[in-house]
């Protein structure tokens, strides 16, 4: 039985980036479903900042990426601009129902040719890369598209990018980041992993304090 893998991301993400070079690491009988997302209204969403936008964070987060690229054969450029207004882009990928080639396509303008989708004329750019229609960036079904997806990954439970979401027996499973890839891998070679020890009593740890 076929089993699907959503791949949630928001062009803005380098980590994003290396996780699709991992994606071949999946099962045979694993299919993947990109799915672009806003990745500002998530962290709204949650009250939470990116990690581009603490400044003691940076340059750390960029060096980590760049780090986790060269593991696994991806070599990172960053744009010019970072964090950048992935917007209009994302817009265009949702408008397009981008499959994983045209994400791929997309994800290595920005972080291998290192551009910045925020302008006109690299927006024109970016949809020739792609090989998708700038004139999507101002579609109104195009921003319904991505908006749904946004909604959508928040009810699931989605906090931040890439976010690898898996159906479950009893709902999904959402895995975060390029290092939750093995953990994923794990899962789906044994989708009752996290129902054993050591993990099984992770569900009923409590919060001792919260910061207000």
């Amino acid at each position: 039985m076929k089993r699907t893998v959503e791949f949630h991301y928001d062009l803005i993400s380098p980590f994003a980036h290396v996780a699709l070079a991992r994606l071949d690491e999946l099962p045979d009988d694993v299919t993947v479903k990109p799915v672009p997302v806003l990745l500002g209204a998530i962290l709204h969403h949650w009250g939470q900042r990116g990690p581009a936008e603490i400044s003691a964070k940076r340059l750390h987060t960029y060096r980590q990426s760049v780090f986790l690229g060269r593991q696994h054969g991806v070599d990172i450029r960053f744009p010019p601009r970072h964090p950048f207004n992935p917007l209009k882009a994302l817009r265009m990928m949702a408008g397009a129902d981008a499959d994983l080639e045209t994400v791929r396509r997309a994800f290595d303008f920005v972080f291998s040719q290192g551009r910045a989708p925020d302008t006109d004329e690299e927006l024109a750019g970016f949809a020739e890369a792609a090989g998708i229609a700038v004139e999507l960036a101002g579609d109104d079904a195009a921003k319904a598209a991505l908006r749904a997806n946004t909604d959508r990954a928040i009810e699931l439970g989605v906090f931040g990018v890439p976010s690898l979401v898996c159906a479950a027996k009893t709902g999904h499973e959402v895995f975060w980041g390029v290092d939750a890839f093995d953990m994923l891998l794990a899962w789906l070679d044994d989708e009752t992993l996290f129902d054993r020890e050591p993990f099984r009593h992770l569900d009923d740890v409590t919060i001792g304090i919260e910061r207000k």
